[in-house]
């Protein structure tokens, strides 16, 4: 629901939510749309829906946690150099309008719009026809009806329908941000090294500043590495492995003897396995043919 891209995409996805619990609609309704989802979003928030940042960098530390402050500091600086270094060298290393991943998408866009037709009404407005629905772009305000071409701010398929009927190049209807010059820009500001220690200019009122110890001791014991779960944490059932086969725990594929897992074939849920028997008695009902599920006879399909 937070990546619709339309409001009837979002209602129809709201009302499924309603269908299995509408504890949960009214939730998201009291948190506000507009905190989560980008169609009632006040700023134009791309792809970028949540920032989880913080996470990937405490991963990464797990190790220097143990070293002491100063240590700690420094291997973050060293970190976070080495990480503006690599990513703008991988950005001026480009000979592409875009940036890698924008240029995949575009790309991408670019083959789904192979079978579109494309009917003008005047020089900037079109309409594309996209399996039996028609879609309305703009070019001057770059809009399109179904929401892509001006939230994601990258040429959609249907725009690239029109932009390749007109000869003219998709990168120019994209947002400067997708672009290598502008990628650049975002690792200008270097991360300075510091000096050795011996090369510290501390002041006099830092010098003579006494540093306590702290006021309480240390329990006994090796520290702990990891966070104290919560209650709902702990009660969370283990991940168990399963057989792919026959999805029960305890042993593999390799290993299993059980019937395979049911699955049907029109829900993509669970599947049939029909086997045809040629005049075999069950249960003293003579059959041609028979419908087998998982070992168990299901139902006859034919009668003698």
């Amino acid at each position: 629901m937070e990546k619709a891209y339309t409001q009837t995409e979002f209602d129809s996805l709201m009302e499924k939510v309603e269908k299995v619990d509408i504890r949960v609609k009214e939730y998201l309704e009291l948190a506000g749309y507009e905190k989560w989802a980008r169609l009632y979003a006040p700023v134009n928030r791309g792809w970028t829906m949540t920032s989880n940042i913080a996470e990937s960098i405490n991963a990464a530390l797990v190790s220097a946690r143990e070293l002491s402050i100063y240590d700690f500091l420094e291997e973050v600086r060293k970190m976070f150099g080495r990480w503006n270094c690599s990513n703008r060298k991988e950005s001026t290393q480009t000979y592409k309008t875009l940036g890698k991943k924008y240029q995949e998408m575009l790309e991408l866009n670019e083959t789904m719009c192979t079978r579109m037709t494309v009917v003008p009404s005047i020089e900037y407005l079109h309409t594309v026809n996209d399996g039996g629905r028609n879609y309305t772009v703009c070019l001057l305000e770059r809009k399109c009806v179904c929401g892509r071409f001006q939230i994601d701010e990258l040429s959609c398929p249907h725009a690239w329908a029109v932009l390749k009927s007109k000869f003219l190049m998709p990168e120019e209807y994209c947002s400067s941000y997708y672009k290598p010059s502008t990628i650049v820009m975002t690792y200008d500001v270097p991360v300075n090294p510091l000096p050795d220690k011996n090369d510290w200019n501390i002041p006099e009122h830092v010098a003579e500043e006494v540093v306590l110890s702290p006021k309480w001791k240390r329990p006994p014991g090796r520290p702990k590495k990891k966070r104290d779960k919560n209650l709902s944490e702990l009660l969370l059932p283990k991940n168990q492995h399963s057989c792919s086969i026959c999805g029960q725990g305890g042993h593999n594929k390799r290993t299993c003897r059980n019937a395979p897992r049911e699955y049907n074939m029109l829900n993509i849920v669970e599947y049939r396995l029909i086997i045809q028997f040629n005049s075999i008695d069950f249960g003293g009902i003579q059959c041609n043919t028979v419908e087998y599920r998982s070992g168990q006879l299901v139902e006859t399909v034919e009668f003698n």
